[in-house]
């Protein structure tokens, strides 16, 4: 097997406009089958992305024999579920973030690969996979910028539709869980522990009672994490990382885009007002995750980012929900 085989289940936008592209230019995958509760929307989607089999149902893709993975980019609250279904199927698994509404589902899900040994099964954070980021943790790594002592993050949109997924409470809707998520998985990738106490704040839109500003204090053993996330203000994303002896800026952390350059600042001492910038090559980062993917498959070797890492992420994610309802530090 050279290639892997993968099958996504539903049209989601994502899918359809940066992973299943990227996935069809990786060096080790190819799209095989699409699958869609709607059978002309998914025969639609598979037309005009050129994938060849289209499916009316979810059970009828992960039925065929024919397909290595599959990539589950559906709702929140569908995560778990279908994973779970894909696993009983016999098929690796990437699905989107975050993996699960609560700690109690995504242990379900570890339970279930680790009864699968055979199958692969990750959470797809793909900004791990860009350069820029496996450039800065290297950065914190070698000392550049010192001891590592805080690092604040701004991520946001704007998006009130009411019936959008991301404004659905049942759903797993909410700032928190789709963009906060970020923040803090970064926090952890880049202090390489979790943080030892929590203290969120969040504002709920009225009507939606989705979470749609959160904010929060992730303190760790050497250091703090802070950020806000917000559905509801002015889009923009921006990550600064600060040591004792200098600091690291990226530009664009999260949607890095798929063709033109990103860039990366550090400042040092002695000089803090002048930055050494790093620019990388362009590259898909969602490429980037599939080919990681399928070799941890085809090498049988184990996945980047193993199911436990999405289990503390989410037990974070708990940790800021319950310290915003209670007031206290959690």
């Amino acid at each position: 097997m050279n290639k892997i085989r993968w099958g996504v289940l539903s049209t989601a936008k994502i899918a359809r406009e940066k992973v299943i592209p990227a996935t069809q230019r990786s060096q080790l995958g190819t799209v095989v089958a699409i699958a869609s509760r709607d059978a002309p929307r998914a025969k639609q989607v598979a037309e005009q992305l050129g994938i060849e089999r289209a499916y009316a149902s979810y059970d009828e893709l992960l039925a065929d024999p024919n397909i290595d993975a599959v990539y589950i980019p559906l709702p929140n609250h569908m995560h778990v579920p279908w994973s779970l279904r894909a696993i009983q199927s016999g098929k690796h698994v990437l699905c989107e973030k975050p993996i699960g509404l609560s700690v109690i589902e995504a242990e379900e899900l570890v339970n279930a690969a680790a009864a699968s040994p055979q199958l692969k099964v990750m959470e797809a954070f793909m900004y791990r996979f860009h350069p820029q980021w496996q450039t800065v943790r290297q950065f914190v790594r070698e000392g550049r910028i010192g001891d590592l002592r805080t690092i604040s993050t701004q991520f946001s949109y704007f998006n009130n539709d009411p019936q959008n997924i991301r404004n659905q409470a049942g759903m797993g809707g909410g700032a928190l869980m789709d963009i906060g998520c970020y923040a803090i998985s970064l926090s952890r990738f880049l202090y390489d522990c979790e943080p030892e106490r929590v203290l969120g704040e969040m504002e709920r839109d009225p009507v939606s009672q989705v979470d749609r500003l959160t904010s929060a204090v992730l303190e760790f053993d050497r250091g703090t994490s802070t950020f806000t996330c917000g559905t509801q203000i002015a889009p923009y994303q921006r990550v600064n990382i600060f040591g004792t002896q200098g600091r690291i800026e990226i530009e664009i952390p999260f949607n890095a885009p798929p063709d033109r350059p990103c860039r990366i600042w550090l400042q040092t001492k002695p000089e803090l007002q002048s930055a050494e910038e790093t620019r990388f090559e362009i590259c898909d980062q969602y490429t980037l995750q599939a080919d990681a993917f399928a070799r941890a498959i085809l090498d049988d070797t184990p996945v980047p980012t193993p199911l436990p890492d999405a289990v503390a992420n989410m037990r974070v994610i708990e940790r800021v929900v319950a310290s915003a309802g209670s007031g206290v530090w959690a």
